[in-house]
């Protein structure tokens, strides 16, 4: 049976996500939704020919035949969208960082369980087959236990306040467009988050240019996380256990390989290519759990969401970064809209 999705949001993650839908086993992209009928059509001509363009969000989510949506607005609506979605009685894969704060993720999460809905945060490094490797080998204790975590992801971006990575409005800034990786990777080995201590420096819009934290998981559990959009970095990711470590080699967010040091043995390399661009993975994973009929991933449960989503509020409210998620009525879903 074919998963029919609709695209709430057509801007440039979206299209490289279309542009990828050739790998999803079992679905298909049915509908486009935008705030501009124009731009909807535009976008369905160019990555996802025979799709249904629609002119506003309401559109699409009252569409019959689209049974999920994928959400790819900028941060700060992600909020409005899912619980529009959610009322709809749509399944929802919405993209990372899941929301603005920790109070709208909470929000999106209990409006998933009050309606029986499913929900996923769309972390596609999850479902990279390198770092689906990585965990089996961290399971099977390839390294013992795991104890620290060390990554970075930097790039250089030319400030531009009329950027939504860097309006404070919409949810821009390192933290949520890049933090988001390295705290991901550290809490999916290392669980729960006890506390952060973060520094960085912030731009005149008010957004976070780049931090770095220092995460407590409890009983010595640390990682060492940096991400910048001031200085282009490696973006590697180490995770270190009792008995040797793993490398997870740049960009560690959707690697190719990874490389297995056990404790007094030769290095082993692993090369585990995704599938086109890698962005497949995690549609299949909805279709899978539709299927089966799951409210969530147990690969992207919202648990991890809301601790990642915790560990960001707390680097953000450090730096003195105010994120706030947007209005529905801003968002294009609200009684004014």
């Amino acid at each position: 049976m074919t998963t029919r999705w609709g695209i709430l949001g057509p801007g440039r993650i979206a299209a490289k996500v279309a542009d990828d839908f050739a790998h999803v086993d079992g679905g298909e992209v049915a509908a486009v939704g935008s705030r501009s009928l124009g731009r909807a059509e535009q976008f369905a001509a160019d990555h996802a020919p025979g799709a249904r363009a629609y002119g506003s969000y309401p559109e699409l989510l009252a569409d019959p035949d689209v049974d999920a949506v994928y959400i790819a607005t900028p941060h700060a609506q992600h909020r409005a969208h899912a619980l529009a979605a959610i009322e709809a009685g749509k399944a929802v894969l919405l993209e990372k960082a899941f929301t603005a704060t920790l109070a709208g993720a909470r929000q999106v999460v209990d409006a998933a369980a009050s309606r029986d809905v499913f929900v996923m945060e769309a972390v596609w490094t999850r479902f990279q087959p390198a770092v689906v490797e990585a965990r089996r080998l961290i399971a099977d204790g390839a390294i013992g236990e795991v104890r620290a975590v060390a990554a970075d992801l930097g790039v250089r971006r030319g400030f531009d306040p009329a950027d939504r990575l860097f309006s404070l409005e919409l949810g821009g800034g390192a933290l949520l467009d890049l933090g988001v990786y390295v705290v991901n990777v550290a809490q999916m080995v290392l669980g729960e988050a006890r506390g952060v201590t973060a520094k960085g420096s912030l731009l005149p819009t008010g957004v976070d240019a780049e931090a770095g934290l220092l995460v407590d998981f409890g009983e010595g559990c640390t990682a060492t996380l940096q991400v910048s959009f001031r200085a282009p970095t490696p973006g590697d990711a180490r995770i270190y256990g009792t008995d040797g470590w793993i490398d997870l080699p740049p960009r560690f967010h959707h690697p190719d390989r990874l490389v297995l040091h056990r404790y007094g043995a030769e290095p082993e390399e692993r090369v585990l290519p995704p599938g086109g661009d890698g962005y497949s993975y995690e549609f299949e994973e909805v279709q899978r759990c539709l299927a089966e009929g799951r409210t969530q991933s147990e690969i992207m449960p919202l648990a991890d969401t809301l601790v990642v989503q915790g560990v960001l509020q707390q680097a953000a409210d450090q730096l003195g970064v105010r994120l706030a998620d947007a209005d529905p009525a801003d968002c294009g879903v609200g009684p004014t809209a």
